[in-house]
């Protein structure tokens, strides 16, 4: 068999079974995550601007599109996709030369599950298989610092996921894997210099594309049989050689991706942690702040501390605010926290916060990159005008994998989101529904979806 043959057959093959009690409650907690993220941005100008687009298109109607509505399964894809994905509050997982966000993927599934009446257990299942499919192939395959953007291995993964879901036979997924990883090689461009609405819309088009791929082959349509091992395939052309047993891998990577609890970047949670709490140290006043200085590993100073990727000081947008650490740190010091609410444009371009940041220094460390990414060290220091020092350093926060969410704190995190927008007996019941939804179907969890309300008057 092809190399893309044998991970067809590992999707094909993953059942609901194969999960350990302990992944099946991490997979539950992901996306009730995913979903209050979602349900958070349906009022942001881009969410809106998609949700118009879609409705001039129109579309079968098969899938939900949460807010209400239904589409095609690929267009209900980008649109979920794209309202998880906006506030840049999903989930992750670090690999030591890429990071990327499995829950990209739970748009894919949720459409492609809705659309054959597809049971929770289904769902549950091929979300799992995103996960493993995303995170390994990151952990093997790694593409930033050849310039590829970490949704290019996102597309291998949302396609394989979406067949699992259309439970298409092992050729087809193959067949589907190999179409979206082909045609969607993306340039990490997307993420460096001045950041744009495509940050936050890249792995929503994966998304889409995935979905679209699996429609195809299940109608018959090949793909390249040889994706990654070709004559300028994936391996030839964009990663460079690697390995997996696709027969030896389980459903268990989702104990290894983290949640975040900031409204940030992920590289930057323990830093932001840093500086709350040296704000509450006796003594501090962030009025008469003389100087910052941060020291933190090299992948946080290359994505968002002005390194590689770009100076971070330049903030205008809601995009480049959330992957800007001197503007993170800067407002998490003025404000105490790092939420929706801080990337209203009046915040983000607000005097104290751009001055503040002016004054931050980011240095990376080789010890605390050679700690990453078991670890997300950062020591943080701030001096006062008058002397006065304080300090403060991090390896974890609440939402790392080895301090995980458990369900009340994501139930929590759901509800300071999703409360403008749904009900406190809405979200009683979709927390009921994915709490136990390997007795619940798609159908159920979708409907209780599509009556959240698209505007914060619900």
């Amino acid at each position: 068999m092809t190399e893309v043959q044998q991970l067809a057959e590992f999707v094909h093959s993953a059942r609901f079974e194969d999960l350990s009690p302990e992944a099946l409650e991490q997979l539950k907690i992901r996306l009730l995550d995913t979903l209050g993220v979602a349900i958070g941005a349906l009022d942001a100008d881009p969410i809106v601007a998609i949700r118009e687009l879609l409705d001039d298109l129109g579309g079968s109607p098969d899938a939900t599109l949460i807010g209400g509505g239904k589409t095609s399964p690929e267009r209900a894809a980008f649109f979920n996709s794209a309202a998880s994905r906006y506030l840049d509050f999903m989930d992750s997982y670090l690999a030591k030369g890429e990071t990327n966000h499995p829950s990209d993927n739970i748009g894919a599934v949720l459409a492609s599950a809705e659309s054959v009446g597809a049971s929770g257990k289904e769902l549950l299942t091929a979300i799992a298989v995103a996960y493993q499919v995303h995170t390994r192939l990151s952990d093997v395959a790694p593409v930033r610092a050849k310039g590829f953007d970490h949704t290019t291995q996102g597309a291998f993964a949302a396609a394989a996921s979406a067949a699992k879901a259309l439970r298409l036979p092992a050729d087809q997924i193959a067949n589907a894997i190999a179409i979206a990883g082909t045609a969607n090689v993306a340039l990490r461009v997307t993420r460096t210099g001045n950041l744009s609405h495509w940050k936050g819309l890249a792995y929503p088009h994966v998304s889409k594309e995935g979905t679209f791929a699996a429609l195809l082959a299940s109608r018959g349509i090949t793909g390249p049989e040889q994706v990654f091992e070709g004559n300028k395939g994936f391996k030839d052309s964009v990663s460079g050689p690697f390995e997996i047993d696709w027969s030896a891998e389980n459903l268990e990577s989702v104990l290894g991706t983290i949640i975040k609890k900031h409204n940030a970047e992920i590289h930057s949670q323990s830093a932001l942690d840093a500086a709350q709490d040296i704000r509450a140290q006796d003594g501090f006043n962030v009025r008469a702040i003389e100087k910052i200085r941060l020291h933190t590993f090299d992948v946080a100073y290359s994505i968002i501390g002005g390194g590689e990727e770009g100076d971070k000081r330049l903030v205008r947008t809601k995009e480049e605010a959330d992957h800007s650490l001197p503007w993170m740190l800067a407002v998490v010091l003025l404000d105490g926290v790092l939420t929706p609410a801080q990337y209203e444009p009046e915040r983000i371009v607000a005097s104290d916060v751009q001055s503040l940041m002016t004054r931050i220094e980011i240095i990376p460390k080789q010890e605390f990159s050679d700690r990453f990414p078991a670890q997300m060290p950062a020591d943080l220091r701030v001096e006062l005008v008058d002397g006065t020092a304080f300090s403060s350093s991090q390896d974890s926060y609440l939402g790392f994998h080895d301090n995980p969410f458990d369900w009340s704190s994501a139930r929590a995190k759901f509800d300071s989101l999703a409360s403008p927008f749904a009900s406190e007996s809405l979200r009683n019941e979709i927390d009921e529904i994915v709490h136990d939804l390997e007795n619940r179907t798609v159908g159920e969890l979708t409907d209780a979806l599509g009556r959240v309300s698209r505007n914060q008057e619900h």
